[in-house]
């Protein structure tokens, strides 16, 4: 089903790549945004939907140092967050406070809490653990994993353990596994590799194709999307790794992020530089996920709901919410952030 965007929209200054849900924030839908200017003082944008569900408004706007190619909303505390940034020439990880009285202040600044600064090499992402109030955050450049401990009152993190993903593999992203806190996933150019956080050792991996993106589906255990430049995205059963269960097109040029729902099971949105959101119903049941299969057992189908074509740029922000799980934002290149409802495609699952 093709269709122009009804969305809700709301302006950055700057180009921008990133958005977060506001996970903890359980009293409001809201966003996190943020800019990647290299000759301007970027901003953060704390956005909420009216309890209307008819507008995004400005919440908060910060300024911050450096161009951001990464933001994650602290799971546990809504003012808590994640940057990746660059200044044009090197990388940079930290974690940031937005300040308590912030509605208040003429110009809030960001308190810096503190730096994930042991990478020599390009940082790509910060992976927090995925559920409630945890010290343990990992992060990601394109050959290292390192696993934190977080101290937030004493402003301190601490390397636990690391691994090297290898020579020759360069990670891209990752992602930490909902129902097994001890396993993380990374993708880099040909592979999704695994990780087992207790020893910093690779347990597997699953071969792939230029992968940008992965996802695990938080309502099935051992269920895991890739987002693949050319050949679109592979839902995995994690218990037979050698082919993907399903292909789904993906988009007319390179497929950049994918994303689960986090209530409704099977509800995948994807998003690339063809300037789309796709929305996707996959396998909806454990039976038709394990029912018996050939010598190739890859189904290919096409069970695409709705695509959201009403975008200028290239789109690489991708998010669902996490308090209102029919609601989804997506950022295009262009500064522009869109809010969506997935409503009417609820009832058809």
């Amino acid at each position: 089903m093709q269709g122009a965007s009804s969305g809700i929209g709301y302006g950055l200054k700057y180009q921008a790549r990133c958005i977060s849900d506001v996970k903890s924030d359980t009293d409001h839908t809201s966003f996190l945004a943020a800019t990647l200017s290299l000759k301007e003082e970027n901003e953060v944008h704390l956005i909420r939907l009216s309890s209307s569900g008819t507008e995004l408004f400005c919440e908060g706007l910060f300024s911050h140092p450096n161009e951001i190619w990464d933001l994650v909303s602290c799971p546990f505390d809504q003012r808590i967050f994640s940057t990746v940034y660059s200044n044009g020439e090197s990388f940079g990880a930290a974690i940031w406070q937005i300040p308590e009285l912030y509605g208040e202040l003429n110009s809030p600044q960001l308190e810096r809490i503190t730096s994930l600064d042991t990478h020599a090499g390009k940082i790509k992402c910060v992976l927090w653990w995925p559920s409630g109030r945890h010290d343990k955050l990992i992060s990601i450049d394109e050959e290292n994993l390192y696993l934190w401990s977080l101290d937030v009152s004493k402003k301190t993190a601490q390397v636990q353990s690391h691994d090297s993903a290898g020579m020759m593999h360069k990670l891209y992203g990752g992602a930490w596994d909902p129902h097994d806190m001890n396993s993380v996933a990374a993708t880099c150019e040909s592979y999704v590799q695994f990780w087992d956080i207790r020893t910093m050792k690779k347990t597997s991996s699953i071969e792939c194709s230029h992968v940008r993106s992965v996802d695990y589906n938080l309502k099935k255990k051992h269920i895991l999307v890739t987002a693949e430049h050319e050949s679109g995205i592979h839902i995995w059963d994690l218990r037979k790794p050698k082919f993907p269960i399903q292909e789904l097109p993906g988009h007319t040029h390179w497929t950049w992020t994918v994303k689960c729902n986090p209530e409704y099971d099977g509800l995948i949105l994807s998003a690339g530089t063809d300037s789309a959101v796709n929305l996707w119903l996959a396998s909806s049941s454990h039976d038709e996920l394990n029912e018996s299969q050939t010598d190739s057992p890859t189904r290919r189908v096409d069970p695409l709901l709705k695509t959201y074509s009403d975008y200028e740029d290239s789109i690489y922000g991708l998010t669902w919410s996490s308090r209102e799980p029919w609601i989804f934002a997506s950022l295009s290149y262009d500064g522009r952030v869109v809010v969506e409802s997935v409503k009417p495609f609820i009832s058809k699952k």
